[in-house]
């Protein structure tokens, strides 16, 4: 069954909830730990990675560099960005187990990088201690234990999958949310050159006004056509694993749309949800409607008609933006369920240039994963077993 996310107190506003399951969740894992006879420590639980890497920076990483490489405080960017939970600020006790601790991730411009003396990094890292305020410093993706400095092109490759900012309406179509959302993230402390800071701003200002519209079209076709559609015919056959498949597809997709009017990049998965409570727009009145849908006892017809009440929000939503033009109300079909957004589908293809309405927008984190596969390709089988914390019986 699909489990609850706002079990305990349900009739809570967004914020609290969040904070009870994270409360709840922290008391079962002490439990857990005390029946297996593990000892347990909340020292420090608060702490977050951001706030950690900051003082980290000023009293311990820029003095080193100061010392070692000036001129990469006049060039770089310093802070924590990218990939994991706490870029986003969504790390918890429960964050610890990987590739967290003290850090921060340098950027340098690539020709500066090239030039440098390989072990510029090493003199850097020796004047760091092993720990800091009590966490171990650890080695991320990329440079060494609490220090990640790589050129600002292959950052950027990685994420986005280009070296620079994008050129063309089809560039920007060509880059997931998913991604974009890894360079705009987390904090940036220092920007010598403020380059990096520059790439951000452009990507903060968001899609260009043809390549918004092209995605909204693209994700109202998938949760209304494959989405919601589907859902509905699933049921009709009792094809109960793809009830659960639609269903989950269905709510992703819808959250996503919800972010795409908001005109804010939407994390990956894992963060979807936390970061949709916080949407100034629709998450609001979305929200209830999306723990009820979630409920273990909440039928499958309840789910249906949950879902419809949400995707006559976000039509609301753009014929009020004018994305799409004021109509009728509609009757779900008995068959084929409510298919509303796919009606803003076509307008919105017909309202952009026909290079784009035929250009399949990208989606998911294309450009991290193809990163992450060369990264653990390279990992000895030890040390792969190691981050994914499997140890024989």
């Amino acid at each position: 069954m699909i489990s609850s996310l706002s079990s305990p107190g349900s009739g809570s506003s967004p914020g609290t909830t969040a904070r009870c399951w994270a409360r709840c969740s922290r008391i079962r894992a002490i439990k857990r730990d005390e029946q297996k006879g593990m000892a347990v420590s909340t020292q420090d639980d608060n702490v977050n990675a951001l706030s950690l890497g900051r003082s980290f920076f000023d009293e311990l990483v820029r003095p080193s560099m100061e010392k070692v490489c000036p001129e990469a405080l006049e060039t770089g960017a310093c802070g924590i960005f990218g990939n994991g939970s706490e870029c986003f600020g969504m790390d918890d006790v429960h964050s610890r187990d990987h590739h967290w601790g003290p850090r921060v991730c340098i950027l340098l411009p690539d020709e500066l990088l090239q030039e440098m003396d390989p072990d510029t990094w090493k003199r850097v890292a020796a004047g760091l201690p092993d720990t800091f305020k009590g966490f171990k410093l650890e080695k991320g993706l990329v440079g060494t234990a609490g220090l990640e400095a790589d050129g600002i092109g292959a950052f950027l490759t990685r994420t986005i999958g280009r070296t620079g900012l994008p050129e063309t309406a089809t560039d920007w179509l060509d880059m997931p949310e998913e991604d974009i959302a890894h360079v705009v993230n987390g904090e940036v402390w220092h920007d010598g050159s403020g380059q990096f800071t520059h790439i951000r701003s452009v990507l903060l200002d968001y899609y260009p006004d043809a390549v918004w519209k092209r995605r909204i079209a693209h994700w109202c076709r998938y949760a209304s056509g494959m989405g919601l559609y589907a859902m509905r015919r699933a049921i009709m056959r009792q094809n109960m694993p793809f009830c659960f498949t639609a269903f989950g597809r269905t709510l992703k997709l819808t959250m996503e749309l919800a972010f795409l009017l908001n005109r804010r990049y939407f994390p990956y998965d894992k963060w979807l949800y936390p970061s949709f409570v916080r949407l100034e727009k629709l998450a609001p009145e979305m929200t209830p409607l999306i723990e009820e849908s979630t409920r273990h006892d909440t039928s499958w017809e309840r789910r249906i008609h949950l879902l419809e009440q949400m995707h006559a929000l976000l039509d609301e939503e753009m014929v009020e933006l004018g994305l799409v033009s004021a109509h009728p109300r509609f009757k779900p079909h008995e068959s084929s369920g409510y298919r509303l957004l796919e009606r803003g589908y076509r307008e919105l293809l017909k309202a952009v240039p026909e290079e784009l309405a035929g250009h399949t927008p990208l989606c998911d984190q294309v450009f991290l994963e193809q990163f992450v596969t060369g990264y653990v390709a390279g990992l000895d089988e030890d040390a792969w077993l190691k981050l994914l914390n499997l140890e024989p019986e």
